[in-house]
């Protein structure tokens, strides 16, 4: 089953379940079909981690995405310690599995894509980015504003294609995968609380988002 723009919390209370533990399998995927072009999707805010100009996000037509649809970062400021979020308000969890289809459209400084997990605010988060200009995808804590790299790994990441990006957070264990198949694991204790979820771009880079699917784990 397909849910859209539900909290846990409000799923749970709408099923007259207060207080109880689900097991859950359910995947909510963010609706961009319904979405006005140059609006964000329901539930979605703009935030920045640095400096810089502010973040541009909003849905526009592509017919090479998903349904026509894509949710873009379009602003190109080139300020390096600069990371525009796309952050989902009606979602929060603390363990959960997010995945996105992405395309890098260009960028001089960075061409980069990334989903962030157990959001405490734009200055304490963990993302996932694959980077077309480095090739390669790597995993980070931000904590106070301060970007620190868990784990990564070199792998080809094509600009100007549509490519898939996913991770799944269980407790302290943390596996990234890349255009389906598993890339690597890693483990992290830092942020341990339920938090909101994110899409994530750096400096100057114009990429484009659809597919983001959102499951929450028990």
């Amino acid at each position: 089953m397909v849910m859209k723009r539900a909290t846990i919390g409000g799923v749970i209370a709408a099923l007259g379940l207060a207080g109880a533990t689900l097991a859950w399998a359910d995947t909510m995927r963010v609706d961009l079909a319904s979405t006005p072009v140059g609006a964000l999707p329901k539930g979605f805010a703009a935030a920045l981690t640095g400096s810089g100009g502010v973040a541009a996000w909003s849905v526009l037509e592509d017919t090479t995405a998903l349904g026509g649809r894509a949710l873009a970062q379009t602003s190109a400021d080139r300020t390096d310690y600069r990371f525009p979020l796309a952050i989902d308000n009606d979602v929060s969890a603390t363990n959960v599995d997010v995945s996105v289809r992405f395309k890098a459209v260009s960028g001089r400084t960075d061409q980069a894509a990334g989903l962030i997990v157990r959001l405490k605010d734009s200055g304490n988060y963990y993302v996932v980015r694959a980077n077309a200009l480095e090739d390669n995808v790597n995993l980070y804590k931000v904590v106070n504003g301060s970007r620190r790299e868990i784990m990564g790994k070199s792998v080809k990441v094509p600009g100007g294609q549509w490519l898939s990006l996913g991770l799944r957070v269980e407790g302290d264990r943390f596996t990234v995968s890349f255009n389906g198949a598993p890339l690597f694991s890693a483990a992290d204790r830092t942020f341990a609380e339920t938090g909101k979820v994110g899409l994530w771009t750096k400096a100057d880079s114009v990429t484009y988002f659809t597919d983001i699917a959102i499951t929450p784990l028990p």
